[in-house]
């Protein structure tokens, strides 16, 4: 099979590796659909700088892949040839207390903790080889584009939507629209926000996000932001703040244009971050979360209602590639001016 792999110096390597053969508790997927996130940009496609979870190890590429069931190993309970499925993207010990919550993506076992795509074998290849515990059924109403997008992008981010609450009754503060923050979009609009506020540097993200009507505003990065929020929520600021930017000014942006008793929650990663927590926090009331992937009940949760809201993650793709592409699709990635980029396989490369 061709397989990708990230050398750590902004290119790609498409190599012949051998098909797996699933073992005890293990399937073999044909992969479908395997998306790119940004956590492979920064610490893997351009140099090689994340240590213990974040430490690539020469595996296959790929932390987003969904797919179809070819062969099942010995000892599988529930999944069978021929089922659709999205892969949670870590898989954990299964059996310390933060495995025992679903959430594998915070497995302490040094030993047996392995993230698809860092430390084993992930999505950019025609086949993947999974562990039964870490997959999620992909019903008929979604493609294996928009379930690609589950484990990582939106399942992070409804984590954090969840953690704050989003209703109806909400102005949201959007700062970052690259596909985490157009995610974050699409799942407030789902959920009921009203008003919802975006700010990027990017114009085609900028665009984006106006063209498939995940904001409400949309406005260019910049000092004047603060006031810009507060204008358009009435003098107040928001509810609520989601920052997917990793920029320490925009963080700052998100928690300052957040209203008095609202909140605000961390979902991009890098960098740092500096306020003054009696004028930008205390006195104001407002609760600041951090949030890191999900949970796989969760996740099971969140494509169930992803179903009942009829959105579609695939929607946020702007650039599909087939496996051959692959080194045109980090590229494409990296260089921030897109949306969502998807290697595709079969049905789902059009």
């Amino acid at each position: 099979m061709k397989a990708a792999f990230l050398p750590g110096n902004s290119t790609t390597e498409l190599k012949e590796s051998p098909v797996p053969e699933p073992g005890h508790g293990e399937v073999l997927l044909r992969m479908k659909a395997s998306t790119i996130c940004g956590s492979d940009i920064r610490c893997i496609y351009h140099e090689h700088l994340g240590k213990g979870p974040e430490g690539y190890q020469g595996v296959v590429a790929g932390h987003e892949p969904c797919g179809q069931i070819t062969k099942v190993g010995p000892g599988c309970r529930r999944f069978q040839e021929g089922d659709r499925v999205i892969v949670y993207h870590i898989s954990g010990c299964g059996v310390c207390n933060d495995c025992r919550r679903g959430y594998m993506i915070s497995c302490s076992s040094e030993k047996y903790r392995r993230a698809y795509g860092w430390q084993r074998d992930g999505g950019m290849a025609d086949y993947l080889l999974a562990e039964e515990k870490d997959l999620v059924l992909l019903p008929d109403e979604l493609s294996y584009s928009d379930g690609a997008q589950v484990a990582c992008g939106f399942g992070t981010v409804y984590e954090g939507l969840e953690k704050i609450g989003i209703s109806g009754n909400d102005a949201v503060l959007i700062t970052g629209l690259g596909p985490v923050g157009l995610a974050a979009g699409m799942l407030c609009r789902a959920m009921g926000a009203g008003n919802i506020i975006g700010i990027d540097v990017v114009r085609e993200r900028m665009d984006l996000a106006k063209h498939l009507g995940l904001c409400d505003h949309v406005l260019t990065s910049g000092p004047e932001n603060v006031d810009q929020v507060r204008s358009l929520t009435g003098g107040h600021g928001a509810e609520r703040a989601v920052d997917c930017s990793a920029h320490p000014a925009a963080r700052v942006t998100a928690l300052r244009a957040t209203r008095t008793w609202g909140r605000m929650v961390m979902l991009g990663e890098g960098n740092s971050f500096a306020f003054d927590p009696s004028p930008d926090m205390i006195h104001d009331q407002k609760t600041l979360y951090g949030s890191w992937v999900t949970s796989i009940w969760k996740m099971e949760e969140l494509v169930e209602r992803i179903v009942r809201w009829n959105i579609h993650p695939a929607d946020l793709i702007t650039h599909r590639f087939p496996i051959d592409q692959v080194a045109d699709a980090y590229a494409l990635m990296a260089s921030g001016k897109c949306g969502k980029v998807a290697v595709c396989f079969d049905e789902e490369l059009k």
